[in-house]
């Protein structure tokens, strides 16, 4: 492991839904659900101490989650 720590991104690609830290071109993960893959990414994003970003079909972004929800910067109710 190289030590870097990019954030976890939830994306659609090729008819799946998919996971991989920013950076990387390949996929960590692949689900056939947006339920299934945003799950997994929540538990990467857990041990990896990042941003959780869940993107839309047509790659925009939809939500960014930081876990635990006492590290969110924003410190915004919702």
């Amino acid at each position: 492991m190289d030590g870097a720590k990019g954030d976890i991104e939830t994306y659609y690609e090729d008819g799946q839904w998919k996971n991989r830290p920013e950076g990387n071109q390949r996929a960590s993960t692949a689900h056939d659900t947006k339920a299934e893959a945003e799950a997994t990414g929540r538990q990467m994003t857990i041990q990896r101490d990042v941003v959780h970003v869940i993107k839309k079909k047509e790659d925009t972004i939809g939500e960014k989650n930081t876990y635990p929800r006492s590290r969110d910067p924003r410190q915004t109710e919702g």
